[in-house]
């Protein structure tokens, strides 16, 4: 009889737990559905008023103004432009990190939509178009949906919910300190200390109402490199009385495709290395004394980022000595691997799952060859970052344009799937957090 109860009991105390459950899934897909086109309306605003890293006065406060109406603790002027808004909810539980990244790109925009941006900034000492061309607006738009919606749900929040809106993810400009790392430095991630942290980023080629993760490494390194060949200038007629760095030049970088098609096992990892930028010469009949060029790194692979630096170096010093010329590497890092937390993405995955409607919509990709300095809160703190689609349904995703170029497109019909992505994972790891 004692056992009947028991299992009686138990069954009880699970039907409970799950209508429980169930009802909290069903208020946060209400909410989200409610506030939807307000989170279209404040995408399609940033979108048309994009600026530039370290530099997004105008899109601060414009999140402030949301955030303070919402009675959240707000802290602006973090990392210069980033603002961070903390939500304590009734109940006792973890510190859940939630992140955007809010800076456009300088690129002229050439998509035909009402709200395509006509901004222009100043970039590098010339003037320049600005433009969101790689979503950045939509995951602001989306963390400011999911901070509306957990506010309304404060009285069933367990612990504290930090919502980071980051500034010049793309890299700030200059010799200026910025983005993730600066972020860090400032105390973001201890002040509250945060358990976990989660991040979002829009894909132009994953079909809306879709998510795409992977545990483990999802996002590579980027280093960034530059080369200076010196040689010894001459006459263009007489080759022989110099040492013509450009000739040199031209062998090392085809002889840095090589560290990739012959020197690093790409079985265990992928590695790109890309020239981006070539500068030399004076005029057409003189050899000049140097060259230079400079490029980006691209592993995912913590030894193999450290083996293709050494190898980068060894290569371009040997050709050049080889010719009589001298090269000069430097090589500096701009993010580390974005690392997915094995297990906390298997603890989590469901809650993607409900956000999506269903495991159908919810699939373990590929590395990605792309970097985020989101990667950097991950040496803080366990943490999961994961695409969300913003291609349009039915799309083939060679066909559309890629981010960071001028006819980047998303379809901001489903951002609701970030932001009950946000909801979830806030909700579900306070569970499993215990």
């Amino acid at each position: 009889m004692l056992r009947f109860l028991l299992l009686i009991s138990f069954a009880l105390s699970f039907s409970s737990a799950l209508w429980a459950q169930k009802s909290l899934q069903a208020e946060i897909d209400a909410a989200a559905a409610r506030i939807q086109p307000e989170v279209v309306a404040w995408r399609r605003h940033l979108h048309e008023h994009p600026e530039l890293g370290n530099r997004e006065f105008q899109t601060a406060a414009y999140i402030e103004a949301h955030l303070r109406k919402l009675g959240l603790e707000v802290r602006t002027g973090v990392a210069k432009t980033g603002v961070v808004g903390i939500l304590k909810g009734k109940l006792p539980g973890p510190v859940v990190g939630l992140r955007a990244d809010m800076d456009g790109l300088p690129v002229a925009e050439r998509v035909n939509i009402p709200f395509a941006s006509k901004a222009k900034a100043e970039y590098n000492g010339q003037e320049v178009s600005v433009m969101h061309a790689c979503g950045h607006d939509s995951h602001v738009a989306m963390l400011m949906g999911a901070a509306e919606v957990l506010s309304g749900m404060k009285d069933k929040v367990k612990g504290t919910v930090v919502f980071i809106f980051q500034p010049a993810e793309e890299g700030p400009p200059g010799d200026e300190e910025g983005g993730a790392p600066l972020m860090i430095k400032e105390g973001v991630m201890d002040n509250p200390k945060i358990d976990a942290i989660f991040g979002i980023h829009i894909s132009a080629q994953l079909e809306i109402g879709n998510i795409e993760y992977r545990p483990g490494a999802f996002m590579a390194s980027s280093d960034w490199f530059s080369i200076k060949v010196i040689g010894k200038q001459s006459h263009g007629s007489q080759p022989w009385n110099g040492i013509d760095p450009i000739v040199v030049a031209t062998q090392i970088i085809q002889g840095l495709q090589t560290i990739v098609s012959r020197q690093e096992n790409i079985a265990v990892a992928p590695v790109v290395i890309t020239v981006g930028k070539i500068n030399g010469g004076i005029r057409e009949n003189i050899i000049p004394e140097d060259i230079s060029f400079s490029g980006t790194i691209r592993t995912l692979d913590q030894d193999m980022q450290k083996d293709v630096h050494e190898r980068i170096r060894i290569t371009a010093q040997n050709i050049a000595e080889a010719s009589g010329a001298k090269a000069v590497v430097d090589i500096s890092t701009k993010t580390v691997v974005t690392y997915n937390d094995p297990e906390l993405v298997k603890k989590m995955l469901p809650s993607l799952q409900k956000a999506a409607g269903g495991p159908a919509h919810v699939e373990e990709t590929t590395w990605r060859t792309g970097a985020e300095d989101f990667s950097y809160y991950g040496l803080k703190a366990p943490a999961f970052f994961f695409n969300v689609g913003g291609m349009p349904a039915g799309k083939n995703p060679s066909e559309v344009f890629p981010h960071h170029t001028p006819d980047f497109y998303i379809d901001d019909s489903r951002l609701d799937v970030g932001v009950k992505a946000f909801c979830h994972l806030v909700f579900d790891y306070a569970e499993v957090a215990r």
